[in-house]
């Protein structure tokens, strides 16, 4: 028996990946001259990437291009492993067994590592730092762990470039500010500084620090005012009119421009001149992203920015995978990403298999921020094949290699649930063609599975497909063995 293709349910047809393979209509006609293969073989499958060039033809839309000028992925990776080398060192260091415990790094910890990387202690800890808030690490009590994106530094540009933006997100935590400036000014200056990255975006070029200076004010001033709130509904005595907050002294709102761009300048977004600042090219492309993510957030490819999950993944279901995806990406966009990924599972735990599918493949533009929740369903018979899946993937596994973190059990679970999905909502043929996806080598051998993994939809898919198959004498034995569990025989 050769194991083909398992899982990933209905790539095209319902927006997220389905095993299976076309079939390409060279089998004999059996008639009298033409004996049936009595033990009912499944077609060797064929690798899934060739599956989906076949299913269908439909355009998708063209990816956004970044900026003229822009360097390719390839050489903005590079960068952003340069600026974290050391913290993959450290990262390294840990994951080989040298556990530093909690943060902050143990001090026994932090000399062992200064000494076996030849680094001060300094910028051991800034490393570290760098590290957990990267994902190269991942703390589990006092125990660190390799991340995900360890795993996948030296050969996924894609992992590298978003360990980068995520340390780019936490310039504030990489570089503290003064302890002196209240909290409030600095939360006002966190929020304010996209307005300033943006203007260093589109200026495509050193600004000076006063044309930055005047953007940081007015928009903490906004902020500020946005923030004044006006009582509502009956008073007991006539209320003072709320007068516009004073803004920040000329000094402060230096201060505070001085503390960003220095933080922003640490993780690399840019650099500082002679009164000016200029945006690096992993800057300018991080910018250019986020600019983009807020597009698409402000109006969804196809309208579903504001349905429930269950109706936003009923309108992905016919999308092909790119256009899918952006739907995802602007419906996870308007929300917190914790409810978000909560509601997904909870229609995912629903009967329909179809939303199931679709609700992991959401869960995959989620990605890591999405793991712990993922983990937790794990348990959960329904979820289980899913969630390995999704878990293998984001520790870096191919996709294509995924399924083996599946037990046979598992897999034929999988089988049956995307075959009611598919008995659900797409067509006979489809339903056909997926036969071939089974990792069982002979009908009868996955008649016999798949009676015994007790899911409990097995009558219903196995009725349908005795339906749907025009060869009489599998439909006979697929017939037969759905007679024999819906009555419990053996």
């Amino acid at each position: 028996m050769v194991p083909g293709p398992v899982h990933r349910p209905l790539h095209r047809e319902f927006g997220f990946r389905l095993g299976f393979r076309a079939v390409r209509g060279k089998t004999a006609p059996v008639t009298s001259r033409n004996p049936r293969d009595s033990r009912l073989r499944l077609v060797r499958p064929r690798p899934l990437a060739t599956a989906r060039k076949a299913v269908t033809t439909r355009r998708t839309r063209p990816a956004p291009r970044p900026p003229e000028g822009t360097p390719p992925r390839s050489e903005l990776a590079r960068q952003a492993r340069t600026a974290l080398a050391d913290a993959v060192r450290i990262a390294r260091w840990a994951a080989d067994g040298a556990i530093p415990g909690a943060p902050p790094l143990a001090a026994q910890a932090l000399q062992r590592a200064a000494t076996a990387l030849e680094l001060s202690p300094a910028q051991v800890r800034s490393g570290w730092d760098r590290a957990r808030l990267a994902g190269l690490v991942e703390l589990h009590g006092d125990t660190a762990r390799p991340g995900w994106r360890l795993r996948a530094w030296d050969r996924d540009d894609s992992a590298v470039l978003r360990g980068w933006v995520a340390l780019f997100d936490a310039w504030s935590l990489v570089h503290p500010a003064p302890a002196d400036i209240e909290s409030t000014a600095v939360a006002e200056t966190v929020e304010a500084v996209p307005q300033v990255l943006s203007l260093l975006q589109l200026s495509a070029g050193p600004v000076t620090v006063p044309a930055l200076l005047d953007l940081l004010g007015q928009r903490v001033a906004e902020l500020r005012e946005e923030r004044c709130e006006v009582p509502y509904g009956p008073q007991p005595l006539p209320a003072p009119a709320e007068s516009a907050p004073a803004p920040h002294p000329a000094a402060l709102v230096a201060l505070l421009l001085d503390w960003a761009l220095e933080g922003l300048a640490a993780v690399g977004a840019l650099t500082l001149g002679a009164g000016h600042a200029t945006l690096t090219p992993l800057g300018n492309w991080a910018v250019w992203v986020k600019l983009e993510q807020i597009c698409v957030a402000a109006q969804s490819p196809a309208g579903n920015i504001e349905q429930s999950a269950a109706d936003m993944l009923l309108g992905c279901a016919r999308l092909t995978p790119g256009p899918a995806r952006d739907e995802y990406r602007a419906w996870l966009a308007a929300r917190p990403v914790g409810s978000a990924v909560a509601e997904l599972l909870a229609v995912a735990r629903g009967e329909d298999a179809l939303l199931r599918g679709l609700a992991f493949e959401a869960l995959r533009v989620v990605g890591a921020p999405a793991e712990p929740e993922v983990r937790s369903v794990v348990a959960d018979p329904s979820l289980r094949p899913y969630a390995l899946l999704w878990l293998a993937e984001c520790d870096g596994a191919d996709p294509e290699d995924a399924q083996d973190v599946l037990s046979r059990e598992e897999a034929t679970w999988l089988w049956v649930d995307t075959a009611a999905a598919v008995a659900d909502h797409g067509e006979t043929g489809l339903l056909v063609r997926h036969l071939d996806s089974a990792v069982q080598g002979t009908v009868p051998a996955l008649l016999d599975e798949v009676r015994a993994v007790g899911h409990p939809r097995t009558v219903q898919v196995l009725v349908a497909l005795a339906a749907a198959h025009p060869d009489p004498a599998l439909a006979k034995a697929v017939r037969r063995a759905a007679f024999q569990v819906h009555t419990g025989g053996a």
